[in-house]
């Protein structure tokens, strides 16, 4: 019988029934205003979701955007951050596609795949595009406003397509770009599945920059590696906003490194 309910349920629903310990003794205790995080969740893994909110509770940013991330997932992550770790976040999501081997579910009603930003503050004026070729797996990107430093952000959040496919994030570059442009202040986060050198990147570097001062094309070593495989693919790119400092995490819980990045407050005008 338990055995029929978790072939019914799948993957994703028997996560986070691990109890952990107690967070680090220098871990954040409050959200730390001004800093923000990029995650790829890693999906579908064996990953308790206890575990996921402890990891994010240790940094505890103000914006969190999670890439590869059921729904199921986040909403029990969510409340694991409020209730063990008194964080709480609005939400907002930007799935792609539904999908019983990703995400569980019964097989006729799979559960919900892609995007989501956490966020303390209120956020408006979502706007979830799936891009035209998605390549081996449809693939997006969402944004929202919200309040960073007291002043309005937009935070865009988005996964491209899997390596060897070159030409399909290069025309998924150009429609997230296009919209990134449009705004003098904006967060760009995500799993961008390219070095910092790869073609397809290079609009993105004439509208933004790396939260990391020393990462740009051409700093071959400078970068430091988010992924297991000692890649740099995920980012925090800034436009119209300077960085503070930047930490990058291996975690257990993905093989993708937990990347988060503290904002420079605005100067006074």
């Amino acid at each position: 019988m338990a055995v029929a309910c978790l072939l019914l349920v799948g993957p994703s629903a028997a996560s986070g029934t691990r109890l952990v310990g107690s967070l680090p003794a220098d871990a954040v205790r409050d959200v730390v205003p001004n800093r923000v995080m990029t995650w790829n969740l890693c999906n579908p893994c064996e990953v308790s979701n206890v575990d996921r909110a402890a990891e994010i509770a240790t940094y505890a940013p103000q914006v969190i955007g999670l890439q590869e991330a059921c729904v199921r997932d986040v909403e029990r992550i969510r409340e694991h951050l409020e209730r063990l770790h008194g964080l709480s976040y609005h939400v907002e999501y930007g799935t792609v596609l539904r999908n019983w081997g990703r995400c569980g579910g019964v097989p006729w009603n799979p559960g919900a795949f892609g995007q989501a930003v956490l966020s303390a503050a209120p956020m408006t004026d979502r706007v979830h595009v799936e891009y035209p070729d998605g390549g081996s797996e449809d693939r997006g990107y969402m944004a929202i406003t919200t309040r960073v430093d007291g002043r309005p952000v937009r935070v865009f959040n988005t996964h491209l397509a899997e390596r060897r496919q070159e030409a399909v994030r290069a025309d998924q570059t150009d429609v997230l770009a296009a919209d990134v442009a449009r705004h003098d202040r904006a967060i760009v986060l995500g799993d961008f599945n390219a070095v910092p050198d790869a073609p397809e990147l290079a609009r993105m570097w004439t509208l933004a920059a790396d939260a990391d001062p020393r990462c740009h094309p051409g700093s071959a070593g400078v970068c430091e590696p988010t992924t297991d495989w000692h890649s740099k693919f995920d980012y925090v790119f800034l436009r119209g906003i300077a960085p503070l400092e930047q930490g990058v995490h291996p975690t257990p819980s993905s093989d993708h490194h937990l990347l988060h990045t503290d904002l420079a407050p605005a100067r006074e005008s």
